[in-house]
């Protein structure tokens, strides 16, 4: 099959259904490495034609930040204005929401945005439950015949750039097995152009759409605001990573949080110390003797992990990851995609070839899994703390990470099950799940629950804000109390008579001391002395937002948990919140309902300072 340069977009539509045939199977990258505007025009021409039919199968399908409510509307809006000013959407997405994708498409994922698929039954009934590094076998087996695909350009070279993750696996099985085919890319330059595995020829592709009036800006996306809860929970995982070892991070606020907390350890120890003695996290000294340490990286980390986040590359920048996987010519760090800020592009797209070839985008194969090159990955592996998140635990130590107990699915499995079970496989290996003790007044560490992501038989290292619970090798009843001594103490006693009742614990088991004071209030006070001193920040690793907007985000967050008719109706403005009020559009109040919508405001900005 001869490959087709164009600059026209229609003509590279013809080109693919030209090659598919009527009914094209599309397999599209997750999250950034969508070609956004080659697919609406695929979609656009599919449902003007009844004829033709369009399955998609992706995952992380990015879409522009919505607000939820008049306040969060007036935040947002203004944001989203300024930093996704010339991102396409994708017009799929919007008619899925709307309720008219048309008969002859459909949308399967098997990752979803956390918690944006949750009211969407269509989504929810079309979701693929896989493990990432099974994907491109699920997506054969739905019979995919092409692949399209955002990519970087230089000098006449080609790179998969941010998401050669599935797109590697599924076109080499197809091309091996003879099956029908057509990989159609469209050029960014906008896109950092990556090394290794995620180069490519010009003859990679069918189909090479190249045309810079549809190369735009990528989709950022903003580091999370990562409150108290989530410093706690961080100081504690930080301090189980090993000197000389590797790392796999997970994503989001806590993510966030545990690589400004490794870099602290690294880059200021007597404020990681000072952390420790105000959690306690001494009376691990044991277990962070064994698998930790509370000092700074003398020889560094390697990186391995699934996604190469911007926690990661704030870690590079710090020092801390600088063990090369193969000695003197290896990467520093391998990932399977990347997604981000703008500012972690802008890094990728200025590095220095020298410096560039320190980072390794490749098959999330070569991530996930051991299997193909074990030796290599054993030796690269070394200590390795695979660091993830979960929304609920079990009593014995089942974890549940993707899904509600309904069959609702709230995110995807994506690679947790894979770095789970690598931890038990490669020595010298945690896996380190991270936990909120509690979401809205209820207990996440519940006695039995109705869907499973991690089964109980894995179950190893468990942190809660409260503290750490070591469950590899223990007996169930040793796995139980480990967990009641890291909940909430509104639900100690309930998740013990639960056990109790079912012959796991005995009858004469009590909280420890220690555990009894699992409460907000007490924790509260042990970080104070830590947040006078400046070491809890809104956004550990940046923001975007300028100082008002910072101010905003952690009013807004104190009001969802804490807003109070009363205390809205004693709240009036101070001239320090008037930069605050004015980029919500509350400088002047104009009729009851902005009087209002202010004075709520005002409260929030009082309460947090």
């Amino acid at each position: 099959m001869s490959l087709l340069r164009t600059a026209d977009l229609d003509a590279a539509v013809d080109a693919i259904l030209s090659r598919a045939g009527e009914h094209v199977v599309c397999a599209t990258p997750l999250g950034l490495g969508k070609p956004v505007p080659l697919l609406n025009a695929l979609y656009a021409r599919v449902k003007a034609h009844a004829g033709l039919r369009l399955s998609v199968i992706t995952a992380l399908s990015l879409e522009l930040p919505r607000a939820a409510g008049a306040l969060e509307r007036r935040f947002l809006e203004p944001y989203v204005r300024r930093a996704f000013a010339g991102v396409p959407e994708l017009d799929f997405m919007r008619d899925l929401r709307a309720g008219a994708l048309p008969a002859n498409v459909s949308l399967s994922e098997f990752y979803f945005r956390p918690g944006a698929m949750l009211g969407l039954p269509a989504a929810q009934q079309s979701y693929i439950s896989s493990n990432y590094t099974q994907v491109a076998r699920d997506m054969r087996a739905r019979g995919v015949n092409t692949v399209l695909v955002m990519v970087a350009e230089r000098a006449g070279r080609y790179s998969l750039s941010s998401n050669p993750d599935l797109t590697l696996d599924v076109v080499k099985a197809m091309r091996a097995d003879g099956a029908p085919c057509v990989v159609a890319g469209l050029v960014n330059r906008n896109l950092p152009f990556m090394l290794h595995d995620a180069e490519v020829g010009a003859d990679y592709f069918d189909v090479l759409l190249d045309a810079p009036r549809l190369e735009h800006p990528l989709f950022e996306v903003p580091n999370p605001a990562a409150e108290a809860v989530d410093h706690a929970i961080a100081i504690h995982a930080a301090a189980l990573v090993k000197d000389g070892g590797t790392l796999q991070l997970g994503i989001g606020s806590l993510g966030d949080a545990v690589a400004h907390w490794v870099r602290t350890r690294h880059a200021d120890p007597a404020s990681f110390s000072a952390a420790l003695r105000a959690l306690n996290v001494e009376r691990y000294g044991a277990l962070l003797e064994r698998e930790g340490g509370r000092g700074p990286f003398a020889e560094g980390l390697f990186a391995s992990s699934e996604m190469f986040s911007w926690g990661l590359m704030s870690l590079y920048r710090a020092g801390v990851l600088r063990r090369r996987a193969n000695g003197a010519d290896g990467p520093v760090l391998q990932a399977a995609f990347f997604l981000g800020p703008g500012e972690l592009y802008r890094a990728l797209r200025e590095l220095p070839e020298d410096e560039r070839r320190l980072f390794e985008i490749t098959s999330v194969r070569r991530i996930n899994d051991l299997y193909g090159e074990e030796s290599l990955a054993r030796r690269q592996r070394r200590s390795a703390r695979f660091i993830n998140i979960c929304m609920k635990m079990t009593l014995f130590g089942a974890a549940v990470s993707d899904g509600l107990e309904d069959g609702r699915v709230v995110s995807g499995v994506g690679g947790q099950f894979n770095f789970v079970a690598m931890a038990h496989e490669l020595e010298g290996a945690r896996s380190i799940l991270l936990l909120r003790a509690t979401h809205e007044g209820e207990s996440n560490i519940v006695f039995n629950y109705g869907h499973q992501t991690i089964p109980r038989h894995l179950r190893d290292i468990v942190i809660t804000q409260y503290g750490i619970a070591d469950l590899r090798g223990r007996t169930d009843a040793e796995v139980a109390a480990a967990l009641i001594a890291i909940a909430d103490r509104r639900f100690q006693d309930r998740l013990a008579a639960r056990a109790k009742a079912a012959g796991k614990l005995p009858r004469d088991w009590r909280v420890p001391e220690h555990a009894a004071g699992n409460t907000e209030e007490r924790l509260a006070g042990r970080l104070a002395p830590l947040a006078g001193r400046g070491l809890l920040p809104l956004f550990p690793l940046g923001s975007d937002f300028d100082a008002d907007e910072q101010r905003l985000v952690a009013a807004l967050l104190w009001l969802k948990k804490n807003f109070s008719i009363a205390g809205m109706l004693g709240a009036r403005p101070r001239p320090q919140d008037l930069p605050a009020l004015a980029r919500m559009g509350l400088a002047e109040a104009r009729g009851l309902r902005e009087r209002l919508l202010r004075r709520v405001v005002a409260l929030g900005l009082r309460r947090t300072g």
